[in-house]
């Protein structure tokens, strides 16, 4: 039986993981954490649907993720592992590969849950066309 979200490789089921950092402002309190369901955790965490420390800290902006979906992999187990790596990293090294991939620290949710051309133009502050 395939699960929901799963990829096929051969006989072997695979899940797509991502390890994501979630934030309340620019270079505050962070969340580090691994999902295979990244627009769903996101708005969890959002809307302070899921209790602890992401919701005790306000940490409510996406800030960074990396997506593991190569059907050559265990998807979720190597995101988890990732995860547990970036956990040990000191706090100025998770900063920096925020910074990296998103220097002004924006909050990538749209990005995520609205594909590409689906979005308003107004909404990318292009102007109407006549």
């Amino acid at each position: 039986m395939r699960s929901s979200g799963g990829k096929r490789n051969g006989d072997i089921m695979t899940k797509a993981g991502y390890v994501y950092l979630m934030a309340n402002r620019r270079r505050g309190k962070t969340y580090l954490g691994v999902t295979s369901h990244l627009v769903q955790r996101a708005y969890q965490h959002r809307n302070k649907l899921i209790d602890g420390y992401s919701k005790e800290h306000d940490c409510t902006l996406l800030v960074w993720f990396e997506a593991h979906d190569d059907i050559q992999h265990d998807d979720i187990q190597d995101a988890r592992a990732r995860e547990w790596k970036l956990k040990k990293w000191r706090r100025e090294w998770k900063l920096a590969l925020v910074e990296e991939h998103n220097p002004e620290w924006r909050d990538l949710f749209d990005d995520i849950a609205c594909p590409q051309g689906s979005a308003s133009s107004a909404e990318h502050g292009d102007e109407a066309e006549p």
